[in-house]
């Protein structure tokens, strides 16, 4: 599934709230409800292919709580709902990329040799603040 069809399934089985903004704004603020908050819970993921669904649950921590995506750059309602959903997408498509398998590697000698030299560096540093041995 791609990322734009999964996201219109969550906003199809999700919640929006609106509610009042905080900040400057005056009376227009005080009076309209522009901030846009959207609620996706668990019980989004139903009708989802069994594969992307976990792939979701686990990358937008679904399991733990639902997911919360809140705006209220703008003065308008709509424009608020735009950045939800704009951002609501950005988080699918980057839970539904695949992670790259990391590549075990070893270090070169010359970090091995710098580490060593810090150890060595290190340890004289300590050495110095040790009592004096008793003749």
């Amino acid at each position: 599934m791609s990322p734009q069809a999964v996201t219109r399934h969550l906003l199809e089985r999700s919640q929006v709230r609106y509610s009042r903004a905080s900040g400057p704004g005056g009376q227009h603020r005080d009076h309209t409800e522009s901030r846009a908050e959207l609620v996706i819970g668990r019980d989004a993921l139903e009708g989802l292919p069994d594969d992307v669904a976990a792939r979701l649950l686990d990358r937008l921590h679904l399991t733990k709580r639902p997911l919360r995506l809140a705006s209220q750059n703008d003065r308008s309602r709509e424009r608020n709902r735009a950045t939800v959903e704009r951002a609501l997408l950005s988080r699918v498509e980057a839970a539904l990329r695949p992670r790259t398998a990391r590549k075990a590697t070893r270090p070169s000698a010359s970090a091995v040799a710098r580490r060593l030299d810090q150890k060595a560096a290190r340890s004289r540093t300590k050495s110095l603040r040790r009592r004096p041995e008793a003749d």
